[in-house]
């Protein structure tokens, strides 16, 4: 009965309070695309990435969002597109949301060390809810659940939906040394809620602030070819907010390849929303493994939040593939473009 209780108190905040708030990924740097659509291109080649996250899998309705992106850049036109598909699963299935984005971005090259980027993108959502897998208040008794069937007139919806497209932009400024971006999604606040109060089922914009540097760091360890090997340490930070609710993570990654190793702290423990409750969420650690052009990430986020340890943290799986590509003689003399210097993780 807990279960259906939860699963019921999930869909109404989620459907009639509508404070949502998009998936997250800790490996927000493998899913480039969903971070900022100005990344589309980056790896000037064709690319596939995928991307799963299980959230608090501990708990009886948590969080699983699915992503696969594929971009390229033709260098003749200084511009990459791409293709982003996500779909997010809330309540064991109760709630979903799929979602199809098209990606364009332009490069602007301002001196030989640095290049501008900018992105814009439109999504097509589908957002639906299953009520069959709820339970009302006429299914209960004194005893508990009774099993009867439900008069409720909201179950005779079965399982609503809503369709609606969303718009979002980009900013991406970088060198070999450092990046910083700047991404706005939701621009045009479109209605997803599935009962329509005035504003209240609006989606709240969703910006971003994303910086970091590339420090190279050099020294004889003894394993190997050190001069094929990418030795750097990437302290970054990603600021994000939407509506009433913000967010940072900030931490680093130590590559020394193949190997890259990530620890992240997340949370905002100086803002409180409800007062005796310190807001901060997860310690996230991340072991990544880069090949040629194949890369592997694991990661998991410590729940150090209100909920603890028996929500089961986070468990993150990324992978991608760039593919080689030569361009052709006739744009082969053109000049060399500048791939993006942050981390694939």
């Amino acid at each position: 009965m807990t279960r259906r209780l939860f699963l019921t108190l999930l869909l109404g905040l989620s459907c009639w309070l509508v404070r949502a708030q998009d998936p997250q990924f800790s490996q927000f740097y493998a899913n480039p695309l969903y971070l900022n659509p100005a990344f589309a291109g980056g790896d000037l080649a064709p690319r596939i990435m995928m991307n799963y996250r299980n959230q608090w899998p501990g708990l009886a309705a948590n969080y699983v969002t699915t992503s696969f992106g594929v971009d390229h850049y033709f260098s003749n036109v200084n511009s990459g597109v791409g293709l982003l598909f996500v779909n997010d699963t809330q309540g064991t299935g109760s709630l979903r949301t799929s979602e199809i984005s098209a990606q364009y971005a332009y490069q602007l090259k301002l001196s030989e060390t640095t290049a501008l980027r900018l992105g814009l993108q439109g999504t097509y959502a589908n957002r639906r809810a299953d009520l069959r897998e709820l339970t009302f208040g006429d299914q209960y008794s004194n005893r508990g659940f009774t099993g009867n069937p439900t008069a409720d007139p909201i179950a005779a919806n079965g399982t609503p939906s809503i369709g609606y497209m969303s718009f979002a932009s980009g900013l991406l400024l970088y060198s070999d040394k450092y990046w910083v971006g700047v991404a706005a999604h939701h621009i045009n606040r479109p209605q997803q809620g599935f009962f329509q109060v005035a504003d209240g089922t609006r989606l709240p914009l969703k910006g971003s602030i994303h910086a970091g540097l590339r420090i190279p760091f050099a020294g004889f360890t003894g394993l190997g070819d050190e001069w094929d090997r990418e030795k750097t340490i990437s302290p970054a930070i990603l600021y994000k907010f939407q509506g009433k609710y913000d967010q940072l993570d900030l931490g680093v990654y130590i590559t020394y390849s193949p190997i890259v190793l990530g620890l992240w702290y997340r949370g905002l423990p100086i803002k409180k929303y409800v007062d005796n409750i310190s807001n901060r969420e997860s310690l996230i650690a991340l072991v990544g493994y880069r090949q040629d052009r194949f890369s592997f990430g694991y990661s998991y986020d410590i729940t150090i939040s209100s909920l603890g340890l028996p929500s089961g943290g986070s468990h993150e799986i990324s992978l991608a593939y760039t593919f080689d590509f030569e361009p052709s003689p006739r744009h082969r003399v053109r000049r060399k473009d500048k791939q993006l210097s942050c981390p694939k993780f």
